[in-house]
């Protein structure tokens, strides 16, 4: 699917999107054109979805990572469906992703310190209907977080 130009590309704009396609272009050793080509066939195929900044959380006073595990009292779609569009619109959740084992949901919650946490628990996620239990772990030190994906 992708040709080692295409590898290195994708490797360059995770590295760095606000690189100029010149600077592409001279890293790649392919002209200006070429390198934009690749780039908009990149984003229409989706393999690009998008461009984004990443925020030093402590310097936003949004240090205080948590992960949430949370159980359903039920599994059926009603209330998958509805715990899920909830859990969407809560801006102190980064990812959600639904997950097999023990629990059905694992949360990944910014906030800016343990009492906002709480109040988070308390006044937004515990909230939603269906929430049959929750289990929160706190991270104690981020050994590594990297958005780039290997290709």
């Amino acid at each position: 699917m992708f040709d080692d130009i295409d590898k290195a590309l994708l490797s360059l704009i995770q590295t760095d999107s606000k690189q100029t396609t010149k600077a592409l272009s001279i890293k790649l050793g392919l002209s200006v054109t070429a390198v934009y080509e690749r780039i908009k066939k990149l984003e229409s195929h989706g393999v690009i979805k998008k461009y984004v900044a990443l925020i030093d959380k402590k310097k936003v006073k949004k240090g205080f990572v948590t992960f949430c595990h949370i159980k359903l009292v039920k599994h059926s779609q009603e209330f998958v469906m509805k715990f899920e569009r909830e859990v969407a619109k809560l801006e102190e959740v980064l990812e959600c992703y639904h997950i097999s084992g023990d629990y059905d949901y694992l949360l990944k919650v910014l906030v800016e310190d343990m009492e906002a946490f709480r109040e988070f628990m308390v006044k937004k996620l515990t909230k939603i209907d269906h929430i049959g239990s929750t289990h929160s772990m706190f991270m104690i030190n981020e050994v590594k977080h990297t958005t780039e994906i290997k290709v």
